[in-house]
């Protein structure tokens, strides 16, 4: 069975949202903060903070009241997934984001068709 963080993280907000909790804990990486971040960017969640617990770093994501947020993987460890920047589409007639992970970081794929980055398609937020 391989481990999949990314998958993971949006498990975590996604059941976090159901049982209408304030706040979800995750384990820190790079990746999932840089992820969580552009979530924090799009305003798809309301904060997020590093917290030092013991020896190790969590995320610590508040997450909007009231909100409906679905967040969908799309590249994962079995199938990667890359899209060139022309082939970067809206998502939900623009009411979503996709997050694009480029050579210049984490990005939504918005800000990366403006760039003309291509990269590993991680997930869909809508």
């Amino acid at each position: 069975m391989i481990f999949d963080p990314i998958a993971d993280i949006l498990t975590r907000i996604r059941n976090g949202q159901m049982s209408r909790k304030n706040v979800v804990m995750a384990p820190y990486s790079k990746m999932k903060h840089s992820v969580v971040k552009v979530l924090l960017e799009k305003n798809f969640i309301q904060d997020l903070k590093v917290v030092e617990s013991g020896k190790f770093k969590e995320l610590e994501i508040t997450l909007k009241p009231n909100s409906a947020m679905t967040l969908r993987r799309v590249s994962k460890p079995g199938q990667r997934m890359y899209v060139k920047a022309s082939e970067i589409k809206p998502v939900r007639n623009g009411h979503g984001i996709s997050i694009i992970s480029t050579s210049q970081g984490v990005i939504s794929g918005k800000d990366a068709y403006k760039q003309g980055l291509g990269g590993e398609y991680v997930c869909l937020v809508y």
